[in-house]
C-alpha cells in the first residue's frame, strides 16, 4: 500500500502543472498572434502587387493628394518596405536595435524620405502607445539627425538602451 503524498506536495505539484500550463497557453496564444500578422501582412502585400501592378488601383490604394502615378507606386513600395521591417521586429526577427539599424539604412533611401514626409499626418494620429508610434517617432530623430549629418548615418536614431520596443 501506497503512502499518500502530503497534501502540501500534492497542492505544489498542482501549482508548477498549473504555471507550465499557462506557459504553454502563453506560447500557442503568441504563435497563433504571430500567424495573424504574417497572414494580415500577406493579404496586404498580395493588394500592393495589384496596386503596383495597375495605376489605377494603386490611387484607389493611396490616400496622398496631387503626386504623379509613378511616384503614387514608388510611395506605396517604400511603406511595404517600412512595414515588412517593422512586422520583422513585431514577430521576433529581431530586436529594437536591429529594427533601428534597418530603419537607418532605409531612411536614407530618397524615395522614403518622401513618403515619410508625404505621410506625417497620418502617423500623428496614432495612439502613442503603439509600436507604430514608438517607431515613428525613432524614424523623426534618425530622419532629423540625417538631414544634420548624412555621413554618420550608422549612428543616428534614437539610444538603443532607453528607446522601448
Amino acid at each position: 500500500m501506497r503512502t499518500p503524498f502530503p497534501r502540501q506536495v500534492w497542492r505544489r505539484r498542482q501549482e508548477e502543472l498549473a504555471l507550465e500550463l499557462l506557459r504553454e497557453l502563453t506560447r500557442l496564444a503568441d504563435e497563433i498572434r504571430y500567424a495573424n500578422l504574417l497572414q494580415h501582412h500577406r493579404i496586404i502585400a498580395a493588394q500592393v502587387d495589384h496596386a503596383l501592378a495597375d495605376p489605377t488601383l494603386a490611387s484607389a490604394m493611396s490616400t496622398l493628394d496631387g503626386v504623379s502615378a509613378g511616384k503614387r507606386r514608388q510611395v506605396i513600395f517604400a511603406n511595404r518596405e517600412y512595414s515588412a521591417i517593422l512586422l520583422g521586429h513585431r514577430v521576433g526577427v529581431y530586436d529594437w536595435s536591429a529594427l533601428i539599424g534597418h530603419l537607418r539604412v532605409l531612411c536614407r533611401n530618397q524615395v522614403f524620405k518622401d513618403y515619410w514626409q508625404m505621410t506625417g499626418q497620418h502617423r500623428r494620429s496614432l495612439p502613442a502607445e503603439t509600436l507604430e508610434a514608438r517607431v515613428g517617432k525613432a524614424v523623426d530623430v534618425i530622419m532629423e539627425e540625417l538631414a544634420e549629418d548624412p555621413d554618420e548615418w550608422w549612428v543616428v536614431g534614437p539610444e538603443t538602451p532607453s528607446a522601448g520596443g
